[in-house]
C-alpha cells in the first residue's frame, strides 16, 4: 500500500508558475513509477507527466511539454511538478499517482494503482 498526499495548488494569474508536491508513504518510494494527471470540470482525467523509478527518464503530454517539469527526490519520497507559463486551460484538479509494476513508463490512468486526493489549480486570465 502507498499513501499519496499532494500539496501546492492554488489560484494564480495566467503566465505564472506553481510547483506541486506529492509525498508518499508506505512501500519504498523508489519501487514506483510516478505520474501526474489532471481533471478539469466536465472533462475526463488526462495524463500530464510521468517519471521512472530512478528519475532518469520522463514523458509529457503534448499540451504541457516545454512548460511543465516532473522530478522526484527518492530520499524525500516526493515527486514534484513544476508548472510554468500557466494558462486558464491548465485549470484542473491535479492528482499524483503511483504504479508499482511494469518495465515501461506508463501513461494511462488504469496503469496506476495508487492515487492522491488531488490539489486544485486555478488559473485566471
Amino acid at each position: 500500500q502507498v499513501h499519496l498526499v499532494e500539496s501546492g495548488g492554488g489560484l494564480l494569474q495566467a503566465g505564472g508558475s506553481l510547483r506541486l508536491s506529492c509525498i508518499a508513504s508506505g512501500r519504498p518510494f523508489i519501487t514506483y513509477f510516478m505520474a501526474w494527471f489532471r481533471q478539469a470540470p466536465g472533462k475526463e482525467r488526462e495524463f500530464v507527466a510521468a517519471i521512472t523509478r530512478s528519475g532518469t527518464s520522463t514523458t509529457y503530454a503534448d499540451s504541457v511539454k516545454g512548460r511543465f517539469t516532473i522530478s522526484r527526490d527518492n530520499a524525500k519520497n516526493t515527486v514534484y511538478l513544476q508548472m510554468n507559463s500557466l494558462n486558464p486551460g491548465d485549470t484542473a484538479v491535479y492528482y499524483c499517482a503511483a504504479a508499482p509494476y511494469g518495465s515501461i513508463l506508463p501513461t494511462r490512468d488504469n496503469q496506476y494503482d495508487y492515487w492522491g486526493q488531488g490539489t486544485q489549480v486555478t488559473v485566471s486570465s
